[in-house]
């Protein structure tokens, strides 16, 4: 039985939320630096907030992204330290921000956004000390 419930546990840790993931997201990040990542407009995240509009699906498949990372930062950061965390330069993201390289029309297989993933994911598996 096992084995059947982790393999449940991992397709939901793949599927898009919207609905749930837009007001825990916009907690965190903000309405302008959610979609400044996202890759839309601020007014974007108020329609696809009050639910007013479908989230495409490019856009659910970034915004689930998002909220796989921040998952990972918030066993290492509070609120602000994750946002800070997105616009600052890391050396192993080649001098970038995550921000920078979460910019436009990007999609979550991409090189840049699996660097930045790989990263905080990094940071939720380092111990603490």
């Amino acid at each position: 039985m096992a084995p059947v419930l982790e393999e449940g546990q991992g397709a939901l840790g793949e599927s898009p939320m919207p609905a749930a993931q837009w007001p825990a997201l916009q907690e965190v990040l903000g309405t302008e630096l959610l979609a400044t990542l996202v890759g839309i407009s601020a007014s974007s995240v108020q329609w696809y907030l009050a639910d007013a509009r479908a989230t495409p699906d490019a856009v659910a498949l970034r915004l689930h992204f998002l909220a796989l990372v921040v998952s990972d930062l918030a066993g290492a950061y509070n609120d602000i330290g994750v946002r800070r965390w997105f616009g600052r330069a890391r050396k192993r993201l080649g001098g970038s921000s995550s921000a920078q390289l979460l910019d436009g029309g990007w999609w979550p297989d991409d090189d840049g956004p699996n660097r930045v993933r790989e990263l905080a994911a990094s940071l939720a598996d380092s111990p603490v000390t």
